[in-house]
């Protein structure tokens, strides 16, 4: 379920859609704007979210500590204002490709959801 259908910044770029797409296959996900920008949730628990920091398009989602970790050393991630100490990372989503998006938000996902929605992903 959608609710407030949110823009980064007024703007709707084909990230935003491929990532509403994407969050909408997943069970019992909801998207609600939040601190001004796209939060999808999965039993009012946020595993994603999209925004704009820098002039940039950015995707935060959770990780493991380990994964945050290696993910961080490369200069197109890095570690989540507020919550970065448990594991959420920021992507800089337009120079990453999207099936590696697509499988880091599909991992938050499993990781926030309850244990029998991950086991349906």
């Amino acid at each position: 379920m959608l609710r407030g259908m949110a823009r980064a910044n007024g703007k709707n770029p084909p990230l935003l859609k491929k990532l509403r797409k994407l969050c909408a296959e997943l069970p019992e996900t909801e998207e609600l704007e939040t601190w001004g920008h796209p939060t999808f949730r999965v039993r009012d628990k946020i595993f994603a979210s999209f925004g704009e920091s820098e002039d940039q398009l950015r995707i935060g989602c959770k990780q493991t500590v380990i994964d945050q970790t290696a993910l961080v050393k490369d200069p197109r991630f890095s570690i989540a204002k507020y919550v970065g100490r448990y594991g959420w990372i920021s992507i800089a989503a337009e120079e990453v490709k999207w099936p590696m998006i697509e499988d880091l938000v599909l991992r938050s996902y499993r990781l926030i959801a309850p244990k029998t929605l991950a086991k349906k992903v």
